[in-house]
């Protein structure tokens, strides 16, 4: 970890921690003036580059009375940020041998293949092509926790569309169809979030929770959600298509993104819902160790032994579904490959060899393989932005900038 003494950031005003290389002082002073929004609790960001870490900030508070400042083992949910570590804890697997992105699920899996699914790839399901996004009654803590018959729930699950002709963002359910593949497939039967801890976070000596344990809660940022207020001023942030869907409870749209039983996302932080596993939105950790994570992924896969053709793999463009990419969730264009999320003309980040995953709230982390660089930014306000989130994306471009420079 690189950690210059000449660099070390402290300040009150906001409160602010942390440390910057020469070079990406831009990146503070970005930083900071985000924490200065009258509105903003707090937030932390970090950018590996060239595998050294030369970006680790922190600031603001981690609880919406402002009382408790944030610091550098605070831990903060990510929401669908998430599906970036769920896509590489499959990227690992397929490095290790134990699935390959061509495999049909129902190789691993035969109870899948009910309803027509029968040949739905590794490759289709991570690009949200299988169409099984949405997923049926409202789900409470019980359910969740009663992993066999969510899991007998998900494989008896009909498409929403056939698969292979179109995507939709699987914004819930895909987490868990990963979690089972991946349990069937490791020959230690591990659920994604133990593999997650255990592969790809411990060789990095970073924190990462699918499921926090109850000691690690006094770390937990609080999540403040937006209002009414809020995402009417910001209807636009909204693709308008989703926001139909949404308006209609028994829809696919409705039933794919608003599966649990809560009033708000930032309900899924309370304690009962926060000891699940949720691998696709409920991941709770530091930017520091997504920055790291994708750091590796985007150079030489050290120390996570992820091997050089599943690197190729992760930064070659995705297949995309045969009807075209206007999202049958999202209702607006997007762009997917092996669980994460590539650049498009709508969202654009790093190069086309880049990759990654946004988070509601505003939070986001990716990796940029021609540029050898890992990014991530971790709020704790949530913001109404699908992606780009104003202040994550000030945070971005100030690191571009940085680059250009180098």
């Amino acid at each position: 970890m690189f950690v210059p003494t000449e660099a070390v950031v402290v300040s009150s005003d906001p409160p602010l921690g942390g440390r910057v290389a020469p070079g990406f002082e831009p990146v503070e002073s970005a930083f900071r003036e985000t924490l200065r929004a009258p509105d903003e609790l707090g937030a932390a960001c970090a950018v590996c580059h060239r595998g050294e870490l030369v970006v680790d900030l922190w600031g603001g508070y981690r609880d919406a009375d402002r009382t408790e400042p944030w610091t550098e083992d605070t831990l903060a949910l990510v929401f669908s940020t998430t599906k970036g570590v769920a896509a590489t804890a499959m990227a690992h697997a397929r490095s290790r041998g134990y699935l390959d992105y061509d495999d049909r699920v129902a190789d691993h899996w035969p109870a899948f293949a009910r309803h027509g699914k029968g040949d739905v790839t590794v490759r289709q399901l991570l690009a949200h092509q299988a169409g099984v996004a949405a997923v049926g009654r409202k789900l409470t803590p019980a359910d969740v926790a009663a992993r066999d018959s969510l899991v007998d729930r998900l494989a008896a699950k009909a498409p929403d569309w056939e698969p292979g002709t179109r995507h939709g963002y699987h914004a819930w359910s895909l987490g868990w169809y990963e979690s089972e593949l991946l349990r069937r497939t490791d020959p230690r039967g591990r659920t994604l979030g133990t593999y997650a801890a255990e592969e790809l976070f411990a060789p990095l000596g970073e924190t990462f929770h699918i499921g926090v344990p109850a000691s690690a809660d006094d770390r937990v940022a609080h999540v403040e959600p937006f209002g009414p207020l809020d995402a009417l001023r910001n209807l636009g942030s909204f693709p308008p298509r989703l926001l139909l869907g949404l308006a209609v409870p028994w829809s696919t749209v409705s039933r794919a993104m608003n599966p649990f039983d809560v009033s708000t996302p930032a309900a899924l932080n309370a304690p009962e819902w926060r000891r699940l596993e949720i691998p696709a939105g409920n991941g709770t950790g530091t930017a520091r160790a997504l920055a790291r994570l994708y750091g590796a992924l985007a150079t030489d896969g050290d120390p996570l032994g992820v091997g050089r053709d599943t690197l190729d793999a992760l930064a070659a463009p995705g297949v995309p579904p045969t009807r075209g990419s206007r999202d049958a969730i999202l209702g607006t264009e997007t762009a997917y490959s092996l669980g994460y999320w590539k650049p498009f003309a709508g969202f654009a980040f790093g190069s086309d060899a880049a990759f990654g995953a946004p988070g509601a709230g505003g939070s986001f982390a990716f990796a940029d393989p021609e540029r050898d660089l890992g990014f991530a930014y971790t709020p704790t306000r949530m913001g109404t932005h699908v992606w780009d989130d104003p202040r994550e994306l000030r945070v971005r471009r100030a690191v571009e900038r940085c680059l250009e420079g180098r």
